[in-house]
């Protein structure tokens, strides 16, 4: 795929899936975003900076897969090559974790327990997905490559230092 193609399509998939699972859904969950915002002390500064801090974890992930997989996150358009770099060698999900601390931040904001079971649920899905298809698919698309990625870098809970293989 074409780095202008990679980058494009990326973009539609940032829209269609996380833009749906931490925008859309969470913002009909939550009465429209409306106010008042959290009356926790300290949650409405915590779920912004978690917000905002998942959000460039998402865009970097997204990014990655374009320019050094060359393909999508979607499974239409998938990476020419593992991606490992960057974030990638910190966690093995980072888009993941990302749209999951987004929900959580939008929970801490409005102090929401809707988006908090949200979340909860959302989570199980995509850990469901993970283990049933997309750690299969890229067993069988990368092989040893990926055996010792997934050996090296933990799934969900990122390491403090980046994985230096690959």
């Amino acid at each position: 795929m074409r780095p202008f193609s990679a980058i494009a399509g990326s973009g539609i998939f940032l829209i269609a899936a996380p833009g749906v699972v931490a925008g859309l859904i969470p913002w009909l969950l939550s009465d429209r975003w409306g106010l008042p915002l959290s009356a926790v002390p300290g949650f409405l500064p915590a779920g912004g900076v978690l917000i905002v801090a998942a959000a460039g974890v998402l865009l970097h992930a997204f990014a990655r897969f374009a320019l050094e997989g060359l393909g999508t996150p979607a499974p239409v358009a998938p990476t020419e090559r593992l991606v490992i770099g960057g974030i990638y060698r910190h966690v093995r999900n980072p888009m993941y974790v990302a749209v999951l601390s987004i929900i959580l931040g939008q929970a801490l904001l409005f102090s929401s327990w809707t988006l908090l079971a949200y979340g909860v649920v959302a989570g199980a899905t995509m850990i469901t997905f993970v283990k049933l298809y997309e750690e299969p698919t890229l067993a069988s698309r990368y092989g040893a490559e990926y055996a010792t990625y997934r050996r090296n870098v933990p799934g969900w809970l990122p390491r403090l230092t980046p994985w230096r293989g690959g």
